[in-house]
């Protein structure tokens, strides 16, 4: 029985978060940024913001106290669900991510591959498991609101962190700078700037829910430094 639950609330979310994606002004936006090669990472936060707020619509219009069997998110139930949705956020961001990353790479005269990080299997994990510690649905319906927003732009953070590892291990010297946005808490401004990526902030590329930072990065000139002669060529 929770089997056909599930296929069928997939069936629909699938179907209501696809259609908002493609009426998407912001993300229509990005695409033809992308096109015209003048996306930054700027546009792949604002396209995982959008991506994560409409699979949260989607999953709100169907998934609710009264489709689920006793008013409760069970485990089998919350799992499948996450894992679907988030992977396809997953999907969604890394693949422009990517685009943009390969895009900034050639820009800046480097012969290197966009690297993807891993899907965060233990974020996901932690939201299932939250999701069925609440005995009726309704109070911890709110996990399928912002923390999925947060979620999908850890996607982002990810992104660059992965491609900054790799170009710092491969004798770049990368900045990483991260931009407040709106009214922001004392936390986040005691992060705001730009680091050389070996001078970074741990909790550069951390964030809390609804918290709207940009974290930008720029791969440099091209330069590469020998890790022994300390040469730059």
């Amino acid at each position: 029985m929770d089997k056909d639950i599930v296929i069928d609330l997939l069936k629909s979310i699938d179907g209501s978060f696809k259609d908002k994606n493609s009426k998407s002004k912001v993300l229509k936006k990005d695409i033809e940024l992308l096109k015209n090669e003048k996306a930054t990472y700027k546009e792949v936060n604002d396209l995982a913001i959008e991506v994560g707020q409409n699979l949260s619509q989607s999953i709100n219009e169907f998934v609710t106290a009264e489709s689920l069997p006793n008013e409760k998110m069970y485990f089998n139930i919350s799992n499948r669900l996450m894992n679907h949705t988030l992977k396809n956020n997953y999907d969604i961001v890394t693949g422009y991510a990517s685009d943009v990353q390969n895009q900034l790479n050639q820009a800046a005269n480097l012969h290197l591959k966009a690297q993807v990080p891993d899907f965060n299997q233990e974020k996901v994990k932690g939201l299932v498991e939250r999701l069925t510690a609440a005995e009726n649905f309704d109070d911890i319906r709110w996990i399928l609101n912002e923390p999925l927003v947060t979620f999908t732009q850890s996607i982002v953070d990810d992104s660059i962190q992965k491609n900054v590892e790799f170009q710092s291990k491969v004798g770049l010297k990368p900045k990483i700078t991260r931009t407040v946005i709106g009214k922001p808490c004392d936390w986040c401004k005691s992060l705001a700037g730009t680091y050389e990526y070996s001078e970074a902030p741990n909790e550069v590329f951390h964030r809390h829910e609804r918290c709207r930072c940009i974290v930008d990065y720029h791969p440099g000139d091209g330069r590469r430094q020998d890790v022994w002669s300390k040469d730059w060529r």
